[in-house]
């Protein structure tokens, strides 16, 4: 008698997280959930029980979010979360709270995203892969003042930051030269991502793709976002050429998406449609 394990489990395993909260995530994603959702989802996983709920806290996370629940680890979990993708100034111990919780997210985050694909739900995989971002990337000494003043001035991306003039920049930001270098550093590490690929005419179809990138890890995604569905899915982490093979369900007309996304940076993020035509293959007929 084989013993073979479930795909939840070979998750959990991998991600070293709690069985009930692989069940957690197993039950309640579902085709529809965006990320809003998974923030909730993701709080309230049996790794934050043990979050501290001090007694003085309650005036500080009644400024959060207005709810009852304050002696709950899972309430204050997702508020810090929210007052972390905010940028909310807190003090000492919420912070040292907040990097408890942000230590554990992104292996909850990318569990999940191991859960929906699994399930072949596009757009709530996809939602997970920008929650991941949002949780990691957090641009130095930039407040929502900053970010406003750079929006008004039609800055609205890394790129536009690196291509302003010095002067330019720092008239705009109103940095410190030590949080100007801060800044630069981030920028200068920001990745810049050429990706080409090509439909493979075989007798499968197949999806050639090359990818020159950093070391930072990504998501190849193929899937009809008319229909939800995701067809395949596929984390890089090195720089390599990749056939990515995967089964359309007949024949017939397809058009697909494939998404190129970053785990950890936002603003990279690319999209390709291409369509595909496929055949019943041809038989070979007897010679005499």
């Amino acid at each position: 008698m084989d013993v073979v394990p479930l795909n939840l489990c070979m998750i959990a395993a991998y991600y070293y997280i709690n069985y009930t909260t692989i069940e957690l995530f197993s039950m309640s994603l579902n085709a529809k959930t965006k990320v809003r959702g998974l923030i909730e989802i993701i709080s309230n996983v049996a790794e934050y029980e043990n979050i501290p709920i001090r007694h003085h806290e309650d005036n500080l996370l009644r400024q959060l979010l207005n709810n009852p629940k304050f002696n709950d680890p899972h309430i204050k979990t997702n508020l810090l979360l929210q007052a972390h993708l905010s940028s909310m100034q807190l003090s000492a111990e919420l912070r040292s709270d907040m990097e408890e919780i942000l230590s554990k997210a992104i292996w909850f985050i990318q569990s999940c995203v191991d859960v929906l694909s699994s399930n072949g739900w596009l757009g709530p995989a996809l939602a997970g892969m920008e929650l991941a971002q949002m949780v990691t990337q957090q641009l130095t000494h930039f407040t929502s003042k900053h970010i406003k003043c750079c929006t008004d001035k039609g800055v609205e991306s890394v790129f536009d930051i690196m291509e302003m003039e010095d002067e330019e920049r720092n008239t705009l930001l109103q940095l410190t030269d030590s949080q100007i270098t801060n800044v630069a550093c981030f920028c200068n590490c920001y990745p810049n991502i050429e990706v080409s690929y090509e439909v493979v005419d075989k007798d499968k179809e197949e999806v050639t793709g090359h990818i020159i990138k950093r070391e930072e890890g990504w998501w190849v995604v193929i899937g009809d976002a008319k229909s939800n569905s995701l067809i395949f899915i596929k984390r890089l982490t090195l720089q390599q050429k990749d056939t990515l093979d995967f089964v359309v369900p007949a024949t017939g007309a397809y058009s697909y998406t494939l998404y190129f996304m970053s785990d950890t940076y936002m603003g990279c993020d690319q999209e390709y449609k291409f369509s595909m035509d496929v055949k019943e293959a041809e038989k070979d007929s007897d010679s005499d």
